[in-house]
């Protein structure tokens, strides 16, 4: 029969084998809630990094289409008043 502290010591190796083993899983667990995470985060900056530029790209088309507008009425003002003027020198032209 083993003696008490050779029961004692086995007792204790077993455990502590047992106390390592949970170890190694939690440590696993714990890579994988890490892995999440991070590929969370990097969800978040590259969405906050889309609608950023989504915003820019916006910004860009509202002032192209301004700058489209404004550009189509002095188109049209100066037609009209080309087309005024050529009215004007024929009428001088017919005297």
């Amino acid at each position: 029969m083993a003696s008490r502290a050779e029961r004692f010591k086995k007792v204790a190796i077993k455990a502590a084998k047992t106390a390592r083993k949970w170890a190694e899983t939690a440590a696993r667990e714990a890579d994988k809630l890490l892995a999440e995470a991070q590929k969370r985060a990097e969800t978040e900056q590259r969405r906050m990094r889309m609608k950023a530029a989504l915003a820019r790209t916006g910004k860009v088309l509202k002032a192209v289409g301004r700058a489209a507008i404004v550009a189509g009425v002095a188109a049209g003002i100066a037609s009209a008043r080309a087309e005024n003027r050529a009215r004007k020198l024929s009428k001088k032209a017919k005297r």
